[in-house]
């Protein structure tokens, strides 16, 4: 028996309430898909380090192949404009990398294989200076004493487990790090190799021209915004390794090509890095100079000269394009250090930069207008895909 609208309601009106109850299911199942998704993203985002981690062997060598490949491509391309065959230069492009890395791992660790002779009469003079500063802060000591008689501590013994040296885990770390290196290079070689391969797939194996013209965007703006970070950064940082070195020189300081090349290294870690270098400078300072003060003077001009570097000099030229949030910066750095150490650290900027252009492409989630209602995508997202759409039909 079929249902008949009420007497005062139009056949428009039935339509449009029709409509209405479509839009909101949809919207709701919208939601829910897009909750979904959310959840899943936080499981992955939650379980991921232990992957990467456990699988440390494969992972890290293979993303650090991907950022590679994404910078050596364009030197790659370059080379086979001159005629070279595309095995050669891709070879050529990644023998150009190692030979710049190097060199300036040559520049570092001569200067500091000289140092390291010098090393416990460092050690020692620092320690003499700490224990001066004690004498003189003694007072403090003593009123710890007072206040842990106070308190009822009676000292209970520390037990110290033994824990084998520097050089005993260097010897044991060795192989898998050789291992890892050889892997990393070869991974590297084959996907620039096969760059030209792969653009070829992304352009003409995509369903419609819409897609294929996504896909060269995504891809032509990833390789071009982490290349010229990775390459702008690398400059700024070779600048700041060279003042570093010239004022390690004029201050007198032993081994300046080492602070220079440590300097330039160290600056591609956001925040530790620096913050580690000056940490070095004061110690290495202290253990050298005739005073205390003395001694703090490297440590001092290298802050005065990171502080003119990260607030003027840096955003000035990478400008608005590489601007990320230090939220951002420091949670990458922490989750990525976490999972590799050192090469995560060095690699966590990249990585970030690779997933801010992708996401500028595939649309940023809306995670705190979701809880209150907002879609989880915004909706330009898809306007721009259907402006992809319809470019193609324009065009042919």
């Amino acid at each position: 028996m079929n249902r008949q609208p009420p007497l005062n309601q139009t056949p428009s009106d039935s339509a449009n309430s029709q409509n209405r109850r479509r839009l909101v299911l949809a919207e709701q199942e919208l939601r829910l898909m897009s909750a979904l998704v959310l959840l899943i993203g936080l499981g992955l985002f939650l379980a991921l380090p232990f992957v990467l981690s456990i699988g440390s062997v494969v992972f890290l060598p293979l993303v650090t192949a991907l950022l590679l490949t994404i910078l050596l491509s364009p030197l790659a391309d370059r080379l086979a404009r001159f005629g070279l065959p595309n095995v050669l230069a891709s070879l050529g492009a990644l023998t150009v990398f190692l030979g710049i890395l190097l060199l300036s791992l040559a520049l570092i660790i001569q200067p500091a294989l000289a140092l390291f002779d010098t090393l416990p009469a460092i050690t020692e003079r620092v320690a003499d200076r700490f224990a001066d500063l004690r004498d003189e802060f003694a007072w403090l000591a003593i009123a710890n004493e007072e206040i842990a008689k106070i308190m009822g501590d009676t000292g209970a013994r520390e037990v110290v487990l033994a824990t084998p040296s520097i050089l005993e885990e260097i010897a044991f770390a060795t192989p898998s790090v050789v291992l890892e290196v050889l892997i990393m290079f070869l991974m590297a070689f084959f996907m620039i190799e096969a760059r030209v391969r792969l653009r070829r797939h992304l352009l003409f194996d995509r369903a419609s021209f819409g897609s294929s013209v996504k896909a060269a965007r995504v891809m032509r703006e990833v390789q071009d915004r982490v290349a010229a970070y990775i390459i702008t950064v690398g400059l700024i940082n070779a600048g700041i390794g060279l003042i570093v070195a010239l004022g390690a020189w004029a201050l007198g300081v032993d081994a300046p090509i080492m602070w220079g090349g440590l300097a330039a290294t160290l600056n591609f870690i956001p925040y530790i890095g620096p913050l580690a270098m000056t940490v070095l400078l004061a110690l290495f300072g202290i253990g050298t100079a005739d005073t205390l003060w003395l001694g703090l003077i490297p440590a001092a001009a290298y802050i005065a000269l990171h502080t003119v570097e990260a607030n003027v000099v840096t955003p000035s030229i990478l400008g608005a394009r590489f601007t990320m949030s230090p939220v951002m910066i420091l949670i990458a750095l922490s989750y990525f250090t976490w999972i590799w150490g050192v090469p995560g650290a060095l690699l966590s900027v990249p990585i970030l930069l690779t997933l801010t252009a992708l996401f500028d492409h595939i649309g940023r989630p809306n995670v705190v207008g979701f809880v209150f209602g907002e879609p989880l995508f915004k909706s330009d997202v898809f306007e721009r895909g259907l402006e992809d759409e319809q470019a193609g039909p324009a065009q042919g």
